[in-house]
């Protein structure tokens, strides 16, 4: 799989999907079944860890119902008695969610609009996230500077190649806490500047975002509901269903390309 070759122009959707497919950031993916349902039942039980941000109240209690909404959203199985073994991502559900945010990431560009992008998955959506800044950037968007000096999570919240992140003990931390964007968001208004039109991001960083009301998209994977709940709930615009760390980082070169050419923005590798 590491040695897998990788597009170098902007993929066809039938290239694509069958990237996604090999690579496994759709289709049959690595995450199994017993994952995906320990997590929804565990939001649904009221584990905050799981709201990734988002203020569920009771509505989400059935854990039947968060299947069925995976199901309509990310392409799991919808068949409740599959109870085990392998789940699925339906490639046609990623691109199109990826168009959806090619027309979020175009309307941003041509209003100039103020974009944070942050990562919760530093070791596999870092790149992702720093194509689509620079890109943005190049369009003419501001790509927002964060306060210095944040903590969060006893770690530090900082910025890296515009994209921000949790680092604890020197070291980029992969957190699904909503606390660093807090922390963030806290910190603009605390220096009385604005506060981003757009948040492109995922876990508890873009959960965050669109509870306080900023338009949010992200990314997010088959065990981590929340995010789908949101959208469905219009909390978050866009939420694109992944796989969101495979064996390479690289594999997300080509669905970062489709999403830019879609936007109509210049990939900036």
């Amino acid at each position: 799989m590491g040695h897998m070759p990788i597009p170098s122009a902007v993929p066809s959707r039938a290239e694509l999907i069958d990237h996604l497919v090999r690579t496994r950031i759709a289709g049959d993916v690595a995450t199994p079944r017993e994952n995906n349902l320990s997590h929804y039942r565990k939001l649904a039980n009221g584990d905050r860890h799981y709201w990734l941000g988002l203020e569920l109240g009771d509505r989400w209690t059935d854990e039947q119902d968060v299947l069925a909404v995976m199901a309509e959203r990310c392409g799991v199985v919808d068949d409740p008695q599959h109870r085990s073994g392998q789940d699925t991502i339906d490639p046609e559900l990623t691109i199109g969610a990826l168009d959806r945010m090619a027309s979020v990431l175009r309307k941003a560009a041509e209003a100039n609009e103020r974009v944070l992008f942050a990562t919760g998955h530093p070791g596999g959506l870092l790149e992702v996230h720093r194509a689509t800044a620079a890109a943005l950037r190049a369009a003419g968007c501001e790509i927002v500077e964060i306060p210095g000096g944040l903590q969060a999570d006893e770690g530090y919240v900082f910025q890296f190649c515009d994209v921000a992140m949790l680092e604890r003990g020197a070291t980029l931390w992969h957190t699904h806490s909503p606390a660093p964007m807090a922390a963030i968001l806290d910190g603009l208004a605390h220096e009385g500047r604005p506060l981003p039109d757009l948040v492109v991001a995922d876990h508890g960083w873009a959960g965050c975002a669109g509870q306080r009301g900023i338009d949010a998209v992200g990314y997010a994977d088959c065990n981590d509901p929340a995010l789908f709940l949101g959208e469905s709930e219009g909390t978050l615009s866009v939420v694109v269903p992944l796989d969101d760390h495979v064996t390479n980082p690289r594999f997300y070169d080509a669905m970062t390309a489709y999403l830019l050419d879609a936007a109509g923005l210049t990939a900036q590798f």
